[in-house]
């Protein structure tokens, strides 16, 4: 972004960001929290939005904004539900409430601590893009990288997780609202690895991932491991920091985004490829990298709780190492797709885009190692003991998952790997097609070899390609409905409130004008006959009168 005019403008965007963030995470109520909160959204809008003159930039832009607006309005319910009923919106003494909250019943067998823990998890699946309030943070990568690296991958959409992590004392004491977590955290790791296994866009593949690890974070603080989520978000953001940037590093090398169109860059960008690859194994949870020691912890932690979302989670592990794999294969190894001028001129970037890496690099090697052996982050009564609260410590405590669970996350993600390179590493890679028109897209189609036979997946791979139709649903349901809405209005305020208001009442004074200036012609003689005719007019009517009277 060097040449970019805007630029200053860029850095300026950046700042306004960091200090919202720091405001966000600093805050000691919810009042100054929901400034933080509402300031990264902004910043995140005009950061989305940095390239104006791109309409698929805009739209996007718009599209975060309404979707955070549409979550941050039960955030804030749920902050004026808290300063209502608790008096305060100081965290103390908010934590002071949160049992009598509990106990206070208002429907059925919900409490009012239910109610305002259902609003502000409302808010962080906007924030932290859950599935249902996910669609905007794919379409967010229309933004520069470096947003996409610090904004969507490490700050503003972790935020949820560190909210639901910060308010454990009131999340404690309402055990519906951290099963319905647990669920949605669950759903969405595997959702969204589903839908990145389909996608050829290299940034919205690390969107996707982003979606899923989250959901990740929010499994883990579902079932009281607040301290597993956070340890998870903190070594995530080494590793997708590194994702984002080193993508970034090859879409500014060979100017194209479509991994498809990519291949055999590993000897053209070698210190890139071992970047990425470092990325990717830590995002694969592989040993000793940062994601095996968080990851896993949280995967244990779902086991131990009898959680059925542990499945979702070990099913989400295996499409994670496929994803991730599928871009190693097709971007650095096999065949070019490139045109050749372009393959010949891909380069390394230069040394202040590369040395910065190699900081996350170390951090994606030590985070994992320095977070589980020295601070205890996984345990409950390790390094965040002291800021988070747990009803169930002694349970978590005492809790020890068989050696297969903590074998098992890294047995199928290896499977995961061993999958992706086997069905990609043919120069001539085989995808699905997008719609069944005929037996030739069949035989192209990209099957799955069992015992059976050849078992095509073009019903499967257009669900996933259109993200299971999430846009289109929203569009049938939400946007065409509120358009013929507007139509309608549009149709009363101009053809009935214009016309028979303002318009109407101008149109009458515009007539009353042009019959007035039809009796000033300009003529002596006219104005003579004016003054005449009153004149009679005015004695005849006394005259009447008289006879009258």
């Amino acid at each position: 972004m060097a040449e970019d005019k805007g630029i200053i403008r860029f850095l300026s965007f950046l700042s306004l960001f960091t200090f919202f963030m720091l405001m966000l995470v600093s805050s000691d109520n919810f009042l100054q929290l929901f400034f933080g909160w509402e300031g990264v959204g902004v910043c995140s809008y005009l950061l989305i939005g940095f390239w104006y003159s791109k309409e698929s930039a805009n739209k996007a832009a718009i599209k975060a904004f309404i979707i955070n607006r549409a979550s941050d309005f039960a955030f804030i319910l749920g902050v004026i539900t808290i300063i209502v009923y608790c008096g305060s919106a100081n965290y103390k003494d908010v934590l002071s409430s949160a049992e009598l909250l509990s106990n206070t019943k208002i429907f059925l067998h919900f409490s009012i601590l239910d109610i305002i823990c259902l609003l502000l998890f409302i808010g962080c699946m906007g924030k932290s893009a859950q599935i249902g309030l996910h669609v905007w943070l794919p379409d967010a990568m229309e933004g520069p990288t470096p947003v996409s690296a610090l904004i969507h991958a490490a700050t503003m959409v972790t935020a949820g997780v560190f909210l639901v992590a910060r308010c454990s004392y009131l999340f404690e004491y309402s055990p519906l609202i951290l099963k319905f977590i647990t669920i949605i955290g669950g759903v969405t790791c595997l959702f969204a690895a589903s839908i990145a296994i389909m996608h050829s866009d290299i940034k919205k593949i690390i969107a996707y991932s982003t979606c899923s690890q989250l959901g990740y974070m929010f499994m883990a603080c579902g079932v009281s491991a607040y301290n597993s989520g956070i340890f998870h978000l903190v070594t995530h953001a080494f590793f997708k920091a590194l994702l984002f940037l080193s993508a970034g590093s090859v879409i500014h090398a060979v100017h194209e985004q479509d991994i498809f169109k990519m291949g055999d860059l590993r000897n053209k960008m070698p210190v890139t490829y071992g970047n990425f690859l470092i990325g990717s194994l830590a995002l694969i949870g592989i040993y000793p990298l940062a994601g095996f020691y968080s990851k896993d912890s949280i995967l244990e932690a779902a086991y131990s709780s009898g959680s059925f979302m542990f499945i979702f989670g070990i099913a989400a592990a295996i499409l994670t190492a496929i994803y991730s794999m599928k871009i190693i294969m097709l971007v650095f190894h096999g065949k070019t797709k490139l045109e050749k001028d372009v393959f010949e001129h891909a380069h390394e970037p230069a040394k202040v885009m590369n040395n910065p890496l190699i900081l996350l690099v170390a951090g994606s090697f030590f985070s994992g190692m320095i977070g589980y052996y020295l601070l205890a982050m996984d345990k409950p009564n390790g390094y965040f003991h002291a800021n988070l609260f747990n009803l169930h410590i002694y349970k978590l405590l005492i809790s020890h998952p068989p050696l297969y669970i903590k074998l098992l996350p890294m047995a199928v993600s290896i499977v995961g790997i061993v999958t992706a390179i086997y069905l990609y590493k043919s120069s001539t890679v085989m995808s699905f097609p997008q719609k069944r028109k005929s037996s030739k897209n069949i035989k192209n189609a990209w099957i799955l070899r069992s015992s059976r036979g050849m078992i095509p997946l073009v019903l499967i791979s257009n669900i996933l390609r259109n993200k299971y139709y999430f846009d289109e649903i929203y569009n049938c349901l939400i946007v065409k409905p509120i358009n013929c809405l507007a139509s309608l209005f549009y149709l009363g305020d101009q053809q009935i409130i214009d016309r028979f208001g303002p318009n109407g009442f101008s149109r009458v004074v515009n007539c009353f004008s042009v019959l007035t200036s039809k009796i000033q012609t300009g003529y002596v003689f006219n104005y003579a006959l004016y003054i005449v005719s009153f004149i009679v007019v005015t004695i005849s009517y006394f005259v009447w009168k008289n006879i009258m009277y």
